[in-house]
């Protein structure tokens, strides 16, 4: 096993063969695996007050104008990536040249790997939420500041890993970029599994977005155990598209390491407990009022 597809199996659990935990989908009578409520008995920082994922209530986040647009570095290399089947998702490893900087990010950060959560048949499966909609899908790259060698020394800095969130939005078309990516889960089927994508770009992920600037950021954790709580989340706004026959088709190709369907991996949204939720842009409403009251005050003006 690489170094670079260690780290990535670690960044999804760090701590997988000293707890049974599990998703939700996996606790049933003849699985006793604790599920994402109880998490927190075998990993403290699970009941941490800045767990990931959360609702993002638009009406209540705050415009931040150090939120510029995000620095991409490396996204359009062509590379060689490995997939791995973790038992209860799919690690895609990424090379350290592939790095993010700016909107606000307190440094530059290198790349470790993307993976992806689903649902089960035509049902939600995205870990974040907005205005209490659930996507059916949701992709997660993640990155640790540059001075770092790995996850766990990252870890130890409350700012020391930027994950970058995309959610998926059922689109009539076929998204022709996710074809590698759909490929390489279904080589990738049962626990320990391993397959190789050449040619990847990973911006081809990403070329059918058209607005990279407007996001949410706020402060959070890793989404599975030890859900540590040094995670800057950038969620950006626009989805990403797929087809409901691509979606289909990834949802059905994996299984976890019981041997079952690989659906609803996800954990539920957490309380905000105090946090705020920055925004990239500032809300119509917010500028809809500012300009109302401008034209108020000229008109108060005048009558004087």
């Amino acid at each position: 096993m690489s170094s670079t597809l260690l780290i990535s199996c670690l960044l999804l659990a760090p701590y997988l063969c000293s707890g049974q935990w599990c998703y939700e989908s996996q606790n049933t009578c003849d699985d006793k695996c604790k599920g994402p409520r109880q998490w927190v008995s075998d990993f403290p920082a699970c009941g941490g007050q800045r767990q990931s994922p959360i609702n993002i209530i638009t009406r209540k986040v705050q415009y931040d104008p150090s939120l510029t647009p995000i620095m991409f570095e490396g996204y359009t290399e062509v590379m060689n990536i490995t997939v791995t089947n973790v038992g209860y998702a799919a690690a895609f490893s990424l090379p350290r040249s592939v790095r993010i900087s700016g909107g606000g990010l307190p440094g530059k950060y290198k790349a470790l790997q993307f993976h992806l959560h689903w649902g089960s048949d035509c049902g939600p499966g995205s870990e974040h939420t907005v205005d209490g909609e659930q996507y059916p899908m949701e992709v997660h790259i993640v990155h640790i500041k540059e001075e770092y060698s790995t996850l766990k020394e990252a870890m130890n800095d409350s700012v020391g890993v930027a994950a970058l969130g995309f959610f998926f939005e059922v689109s009539p078309r076929e998204n022709k970029q996710l074809n590698k990516i759909i490929d390489a889960l279904g080589r990738v089927r049962y626990n320990g599994n391993s397959t190789d994508i050449r040619g990847f770009q990973l911006g081809d992920l990403l070329i059918s977005l058209e607005n990279f600037s407007g996001y949410y950021r706020y402060a959070g954790s890793l989404t599975t155990p030890s859900c540590d709580e040094a995670i800057i989340w950038t969620l950006f706004k626009q989805p990403i598209p797929v087809s409901q026959d691509q979606l289909n088709i990834i949802i059905r190709q994996m299984l976890f390491s019981t041997g079952k369907p690989m659906i609803d991996i996800f954990r539920p949204v957490l309380n905000l407990n105090g946090r705020t939720v920055y925004t990239s842009h500032a809300c119509p409403c917010v500028l809809l009022s500012l300009i109302t009251l401008l034209l108020c005050l000229i008109f108060v003006f005048e009558l004087i």
